[in-house]
C-alpha cells in the first residue's frame, strides 16, 4: 500500500438535472474548475444507463460484466477524480435499488439522472496523483506521484 496527505480544499455542491447524463456533467464540472483530485458523494435517482457489475471471471486482465438498467433506479454513491494528460479520469461506483432489486457497480457510458441527483465534491489539495492505464489489467488505475 501507497498512501499521500492532503487536506481539505474547497467543496462543491451539485445538483444534477432530469436527463442530465451524470459522468459528462462530472466531467464538464471538473474541467470548469480545475480539479485536479477530488472525492464525491451523491444521492438521487437514475433513469437508465450502464454499469459493470464487477468481472465475468476474477482473472487479470478481466473481462467487465456490463448491466443495462432501465426505468428509475434510487441511487447512492461514490468517486473520486484525478487527471492525466486527457483531462479528468473520473471513477464512480454505486449502489442502486428498485422494488426489491439492487445492483452494485461502477457507473459508466451515458447513466441518466432521474428526477435529481444532489452531490458534494471534496477538493482534496497537497496530494499529487494521477490515473493511468496499468499494462497488465487494462484498467486505468490510481497513482500516487
Amino acid at each position: 500500500m501507497r498512501y499521500s496527505k492532503g487536506s481539505v480544499g474547497r467543496i462543491f455542491l451539485l445538483k444534477f438535472d432530469d436527463n442530465d447524463v451524470v459522468m459528462k456533467e462530472i466531467d464538464k464540472f471538473a474541467r470548469r474548475e480545475r480539479l485536479k483530485c477530488a472525492a464525491l458523494i451523491f444521492m438521487g435517482a437514475l433513469k437508465e444507463g450502464d454499469i459493470v457489475t464487477g468481472p465475468k471471471k476474477p482473472v487479470i486482465p478481466p473481462e467487465p460484466n456490463w448491466t443495462k438498467f432501465r426505468d428509475g433506479w434510487e441511487v447512492l454513491g461514490i468517486g473520486t477524480i484525478f487527471v492525466n494528460k486527457s483531462g479528468p479520469q473520473i471513477h464512480v461506483h454505486a449502489s442502486m435499488g428498485k422494488k426489491n432489486r439492487v445492483l452494485t457497480g461502477c457507473v459508466r457510458k451515458n447513466s441518466k439522472v432521474f428526477l435529481v441527483i444532489e452531490a458534494i465534491v471534496f477538493e482534496i489539495k497537497g496530494v499529487k496523483a494521477t490515473k493511468e492505464v496499468d499494462p497488465d489489467t487494462g484498467l486505468n488505475l490510481l497513482k500516487i506521484l
